[in-house]
């Protein structure tokens, strides 16, 4: 271990009277990782963590030299290849991540859905990473689509290229390399479709072309791509989000939640459902900004993403009736009671008085509070969704069907049903579950012919009676956790006889994808509790000094259920069981 007294490290210079030093700070430079270390007993202590790690200089540059070779995974019958260390983001630069398979999957359904209307599609994936997504679109959809696939750093676009040869598919950067390749096809290459490979930022990339069906997917919040992707989308297209900022989506970065999305949030029972408003809330006002309206067809909140998808309705009508939607939610924080602000033009003097909920009036104090603003209407299209399911089956995507069943019944609001899916033997103007939807024939292709012309004036009509058809069967908005609401001492019924029993009430029921213990139901929270405690039995901890407790009969259990209920000064209005 020798010292250097080279200008390997800057050092400021010692000013001595008037005159200025020239000597070099002396230093010490590791033999293993020539890492610059100023004093002899800190290179000690260096090359001694070396020694203790096994590491020795021959072992690290050989480690160093060699470059780890790249792994190939499958995913829905498509070969990827993936750098080391693929999903850790601070990592790689191109960043794959196996848990979102089930996001990957109801994307690629929604598009196959959308390929049945019109073809062909104009699809973009603005965050390519490794390109799987759009390597899938490519070649399970065939010519239906056109796909580009953008990514803003240099490693993952040449990873991207080498996926797109390994998968046979031919890549196309511009005009005249299209002629090349055209001329001189690789081996082993086959006619798939042909992917744009694009290198820039995806701002920029939508400000420049239309496209048919967009995707974002960026590390994070994507409100900050929402404006350039409304601004060149084509009438009824498709734009899906994906947000992976749950932290702030689920209330635990409240004051991040309120600078990306102006959003004022608490922890609920139903936060998912919450972070699922608001993304289509931030999306919906984008789209207002564009002169655009948008059709939600579903909106999923998983453990670790928000995956929005909806469509874009060109026109100030549209955006007018769609920013109507975007509503404030009153939230009783003592009972966890909700409902959406009524509009009104005057001022009311206690908003809170609007809950069903007696809390306001028994309770001393603010009681409930305004979050949002949030979107109010339907997060799930059942026409739309139920072609996605026909989609899943044709396509052998076993993985989502139970999801989009559980969206299916969610949207209906119905505790069970039975159906099949066929498939569709009239392509006009085919029938699925009862939904009319109009498919591209000889006339509506050239309604969608380029140069900007996308659809027609019947296509808007009949999109318009589907809209006011599907307002009628909304379902309610949020749900009730069963586990928050137990009563203590009592044993809960099963969830689905809870079901039937609330469906016999009269009420509209169901199971929801974003709580396992989720009940959707338009019954009021009190009648909700009434019916638990009704067909709850009581729990008893074994003997007692006094002797055996008889359990309490039916008929008691419903009187004190009647008596909870109507006495609410003895019950203290809305106080938690």
């Amino acid at each position: 271990m020798c010292i250097c007294h080279l200008p390997c490290r800057p050092v400021k210079p010692n000013i001595i009277g008037e005159q200025i030093s020239s000597k070099m700070g002396a230093h010490y430079h590791c033999i293993i990782c020539s890492a610059t270390i100023t004093r002899r007993t800190d290179m000690l202590g260096h090359v001694r963590r070396h020694v203790n790690k096994g590491e020795t200089k021959s072992t690290y540059i050989a480690a160093s030299a060699a470059k780890p070779p790249n792994e190939i995974l499958k995913e829905a019958d498509t070969d990827v290849q993936v750098c080391p260390n693929y999903s850790v983001p601070q990592k790689t630069d191109s960043y794959f991540n196996p848990k979102m398979k089930l996001n990957r999957q109801l994307i690629f359904c929604t598009l196959a859905a959308l390929a049945k209307e019109r073809k062909p599609l104009e699809c973009l994936d603005a965050f390519g990473a490794t390109g799987i997504m759009g390597l899938q679109w490519a070649k399970h959809l065939g010519n239906a689509v056109k796909v580009t696939i953008n990514d803003l750093n240099e490693n993952s676009v040449t990873l991207i290229q080498e996926n797109c040869h390994l998968n046979k598919l031919k890549v196309v950067v511009d005009s005249k390399e299209k002629e090349e390749s055209d001329d001189i096809p690789e081996e082993g290459e086959e006619n798939f479709g042909n992917i744009k490979v694009t290198k820039m930022d995806a701002n920029v990339l939508m400000h420049l072309r239309s496209f048919d069906f967009i995707h974002l997917d960026p590390f994070g919040t994507s409100v900050n791509y929402l404006d350039s992707a409304f601004r060149n989308i084509r009438n009824l297209g498709i734009v899906s989000v994906t947000s992976t900022d749950i932290s702030s989506l689920y209330a635990k970065a409240q004051h991040v939640a309120r600078r990306h999305y102006g959003c004022n949030i608490v922890r609920t029972e139903y936060y998912k459902e919450l972070a699922a408003r608001i993304v289509v809330a931030a999306v919906a006002r984008a789209a207002a900004r564009c002169n655009k309206g948008i059709e939600v067809l579903f909106a999923v909140a998983l453990e670790h993403f928000v995956l929005v998808v909806v469509r874009v309705l060109r026109g100030p009508t549209s955006a007018d009736e769609t920013a109507k939607k975007i509503q404030y939610l009153i939230h009783c924080q003592w009972c966890e009671e909700r409902i959406f602000q009524k509009d009104g033009n005057m001022v009311e003097e206690n908003p809170y008085r609007q809950l069903p909920c007696n809390c306001h009036g028994s309770m001393p104090g603010k009681t409930a509070i305004e979050l949002g603003p949030l979107w109010s209407s339907s997060l799930f299209n059942t026409g739309f969704l139920k072609r996605m399911l026909f989609e899943s089956l044709h396509h052998g995507l076993d993985d989502i069907q139970a999801l989009i069943k559980t969206l299916i019944f969610e949207s209906e609001c119905t505790p069970q049903s039975q159906f099949s899916v066929h498939a569709p033997s009239n392509l006009n103007k085919q029938e699925e579950y009862g939904v009319f939807i109009k498919t591209t024939d000889d006339t509506t292709t050239d309604n969608y012919i380029a140069q900007g012309k996308r659809r027609s004036n019947e296509t808007t009509t009949n999109l318009a009676k589907r809209q006011k058809t599907d307002v009628n069967t909304e379902h309610p908005p949020f749900y009730y956790n069963v586990h928050r609401h137990s009563i203590k001492g009592m044993n809960m019924p099963k969830l689905k006889k809870f079901l039937c029993c609330l469906s016999q009430a009269g009420f509209r029921v169901s199971r929801t994808h974003f709580d396992p213990m989720g009940v959707r139901t338009d019954a009021p929270l009190m009648q909700f509790k009434s019916i638990l405690l009704k067909y709850s039995t009581p729990t008893y901890t074994g003997g007692q000094s006094e002797g055996h407790v008889q359990p309490a009969s039916e008929d008691t259990v419903a009187d004190r259920v009647e008596m909870s209920v109507n006495d609410k000064a003895e019950a203290s209005g809305c106080r938690r069981w």
